[in-house]
């Protein structure tokens, strides 16, 4: 994601991504729990359907 923003020679924090998604949740409210943490691989965004969905 950073490369495609910003280039292949951006200096950024390895902690960039983690800092806009948790800002993006947050501005998604209850919809924000769609976007999951996958350990060790980055995020997906998982549909929530039904009462689920928020």
């Amino acid at each position: 994601i950073i490369s495609a923003v910003h280039g292949e020679l951006a200096i950024l924090s390895k902690r960039t991504i983690d800092v806009h998604i948790t800002a993006l949740r947050r501005k998604l409210g209850d919809a924000g729990r769609c976007i999951e943490t996958v350990r060790g691989v980055g995020y997906r965004f998982e549909e929530r359907l039904g009462a689920d969905a928020f």
